[in-house]
């Protein structure tokens, strides 16, 4: 035990650092693109051109990483070539332009890209075998998720819990809760350093006591969360599928939906429209705490949808983390429960159903809003994970055993998108 800790502390150390540095300078280029894009919104109207020019990008110098968390999901199931540290660089540009441009997009998957790609890359000189490499992955997808949002506790888990539908790898969990951690602590200390780098805070105001009654209405939440974090799910694959059937071109796929999220914000009005591009967490921020329109969670589902399943880069966390909060808002009109609960329970719980990560969906809770609200969260997610399906946002997760067990894997949502994507790639 004394030898793997030795073995793995420094690594893990220098996982954390790494990706803890890559986070800060994601979160300090996002808010640029942000303060960028609200400050010259003709940049919107320039989305469609961004999204060709990302496509070639990706087309002549990132081929082998286009694959984004899906393909470190297929490294850490199947070890074989080392992720190229071009993944880095591009991530982080792609990104950037699509939050400049008007994209709504997350930051999940560009800090969980850089976080394992910079991890691998001591996979050559160390010479580690393909179980090492496998630890080492999943210490960078840990660290890089616990960086970005300030979560280390959720971080820690959700390396591990996110390869698989119903498996956890324990085999993991020293390097990957030491990586988060360090990930955080550098992150926070870049902050005086470099302008732009915070995590927000979000605030769960009124707590009721458990009681039957109070668990029941939490678990219908639960349900309800599921049910649209499989219809996330399932419309993004969608969108994705329906483009790469009928544009074989990948670099054109980002224009058709860089013209159909420019044509609905400035078709609807900007005025209207603005806080569902990008991250949006102004309205998050606001659904804990003023009533908003019922149907922010399903404009901000569809652009989400649309931005990523053409093909832009960036992430599905923060958007799923808009589309829980403002429909636990809108679900305080019929469910008595305090608004800013169920903001804070659709936060997390939609999160969990959509990427399959209840119980790193449940300490984010308790890490972000507190233990009594993790309570409630607890019930949201698990609910949320049971009633998603087998469905999910990553389809390199595999589904180690069903939630059912009538369920056949191979006959399965998520496996079936995964058959499609292997033989999309095979192709190609």
């Amino acid at each position: 035990m004394v030898r793997h800790l030795l073995r793995w502390i420094p690594l893990a150390c220098y996982v954390g650092i790494a990706a803890g540095t890559a986070s800060a300078i994601l979160l300090a280029s996002l808010t640029y693109a942000t303060n960028l894009r609200e400050s010259h919104i003709w940049l919107i109207l320039l989305l469609a051109p961004m999204g060709w020019l990302m496509g070639l990008m990706y087309r002549h110098f990132g081929k082998s990483v286009e694959g984004g968390n899906n393909l470190i999901l297929e490294q850490i199931h199947n070890p074989k070539d080392v992720i190229p540290f071009r993944m880095t660089p591009l991530i982080l540009i792609g990104t950037f332009l699509t939050h400049v441009f008007g994209g709504s997009a997350g930051r999940e998957g560009t800090a969980v890209q850089t976080g394992a790609s910079l991890a691998d890359q001591l996979t050559r000189p160390l010479r580690l075998s393909p179980q090492n490499r496998r630890i080492l992955l999943m210490t960078g997808v840990s660290a890089g998720f616990g960086s970005v949002f300030g979560t280390p506790l959720a971080g820690g888990v959700f390396g591990m819990e996110v390869l698989a539908i119903g498996a956890i790898g324990y085999d993991a969990i020293a390097p990957c809760f030491l990586a988060a951690f360090v990930g955080d602590l550098v992150t926070r200390a870049w902050e005086p350093v470099i302008p732009g780098i915070r995590h927000t805070v979000y605030t769960v105001s009124e707590v009721p006591s458990l009681n039957v009654r109070t668990i029941l209405y939490a678990s219908i939440a639960g349900v309800l969360f599921g049910l649209v974090a499989m219809l996330f799910a399932r419309t993004t694959h969608a969108i994705a599928s329906t483009m790469r059937r009928l544009i074989h071109r990948t670099e054109l796929r980002p224009v058709v939906g860089g013209l159909l999220v420019t044509v609905t914000v400035f078709g609807i009005g900007y005025a209207h429209t603005s806080k569902y591009l990008g991250l949006g967490i102004p309205t998050i921020v606001a659904a804990f705490h003023t009533h908003l329109p019922f149907y922010d969670f399903a404009a901000k589902l569809v652009l989400t949808a649309v931005t990523l399943g053409t093909g832009f880069k960036g992430g599905e966390v923060t958007p799923l983390f808009f589309i829980g909060a403002t429909m636990g808002n809108a679900l305080s009109s019929i469910i008595p429960l305090p608004s800013s609960l169920l903001a804070g329970m659709g936060f997390v719980a939609v999160f969990a159903g959509a990427a399959n990560t209840p119980l790193a969906s449940t300490l984010m809770a308790m890490e972000l809003f507190g233990a009594e609200a993790g309570a409630y969260a607890a019930i949201a997610c698990i609910l949320s994970y049971l009633f998603s399906g087998h469905n999910g946002i990553y389809h390199a997760q595999r589904v180690q055993s069903s939630k059912y067990e009538d369920a056949p894997a191979e006959e399965l949502p998520l496996t079936l998108e995964a058959k499609l994507q292997s033989e999309e790639s095979t192709e190609r």
